[in-house]
């Protein structure tokens, strides 16, 4: 089953994703929103699983307050309740988000869907934002040395797959994507759409 926006509202409320986290994922279903559509007009044999896209988008850190399991850390409880309320495709799709994802080849973003919402979820933090404005954020944060490791590695690839993605979608600029997506997002919401 494949949520519908309003369903997805409604786990953000028993799941209690907080306010940020809300803003979070409606920016994120944005960008992935909008880098489909453009995906599909420039390339009419390219099938991508919008409605997925979008719920996926709308879900992926429901776990934001889900107590962890022994061994979980983000997204993999979010997988669990995801699997548990019935939504095996979305919880699928969500797995391959989290950043260190990219790093290995196993559980990397494969499907066009898994690429979005991977590329859709690092143009965002709580506004819409570029690639590299998301780093430089994620460098400014007080992080492990670990952490620090995934950023460094995971950076030359996160950069790859939206070189790639922007091809495709006949974007030029990743900077005019941030800067068009967030005007029409504040414009639906002054119009309360």
């Amino acid at each position: 089953m494949i949520p519908t926006e309003d369903q997805c509202r409604q786990l953000w409320e028993k799941y209690h994703l907080p306010e940020k986290k809300r803003r979070h994922v409606e920016l994120v279903a944005c960008v992935a929103r909008f880098l489909s559509q453009q995906l599909t007009i420039n390339n009419s044999q390219l099938t991508i699983n919008h409605s997925l896209l979008v719920a996926g988008a709308l879900l992926h850190d429901i776990d934001s307050k889900v107590p962890k399991l022994s061994g979980e850390k983000h997204p993999d409880a979010g997988v669990r309740v995801l699997k548990i309320e019935g939504l095996a495709k979305i919880a699928q799709l969500i797995k391959t988000h989290a950043l260190h994802t990219i790093l290995d080849r196993h559980s990397c973003p494969k499907t066009l869907e898994e690429k979005i919402l991977f590329l859709a979820d690092k143009m965002v933090k709580y506004d819409i934002i570029t690639v590299d404005e998301r780093f430089r954020l994620w460098g400014n944060e007080s992080l492990s040395d670990a952490e620090q490791r995934v950023l460094r590695a995971a950076y030359p690839k996160v950069k790859a797959l939206e070189k790639e993605l922007l091809y495709l979608a006949g974007i030029g600029s990743p900077g005019q994507v941030a800067k068009l997506i967030m005007e029409e997002y504040t414009n639906k919401k002054k119009e309360g759409v």
